[in-house]
């Protein structure tokens, strides 16, 4: 899993994995709440899930909560996953924050610089 917990952004998949778990639940239903909160747009199969579970246990970020007997192992955000998940909200909240800065500007017509090439003049522009 590529998270960085030294201030970089989470997956996607491991942010939604931690907001499921606020409160406790078993490997399906996360995959249920995940599908559900994204509008089909994220589905998780159970080797992605699994291994990520996996992953944010080994991270302290998750644990296992109640008796296993004959139930189906339950997780939970522990206190340091909680603030992971604090964390990348912040970090998400100051991304749409810039985002809508910038784009607020282009629509006052504002002036964008241009991105310019070795000889200084205008790049290709995509489209």
């Amino acid at each position: 899993m590529r998270d960085n917990a030294k201030g970089g952004a989470l997956t996607e998949v491991t942010f939604y994995i931690l907001l499921a778990l606020h409160r406790p639940r078993h490997g399906y239903a996360v995959m249920q709440f995940v599908e559900e909160r994204t509008a089909g747009r994220l589905i998780l199969g159970a080797g992605t899930l699994y291994g990520a579970l996996n992953a944010l246990q080994e991270k302290g970020w998750i644990a296992p909560v109640g008796a296993d007997a004959g139930r189906k192992k339950e997780f939970a955000v522990t206190p340091l996953g909680r603030e992971m998940a604090a964390r990348e909200l912040a970090r998400l909240k100051e991304l749409a924050n810039t985002a809508e800065e910038i784009l607020k500007e282009a629509r006052n017509g504002e002036a964008i610089p241009l991105l310019l090439d070795a000889a200084g003049d205008p790049g290709p522009v995509a489209g």
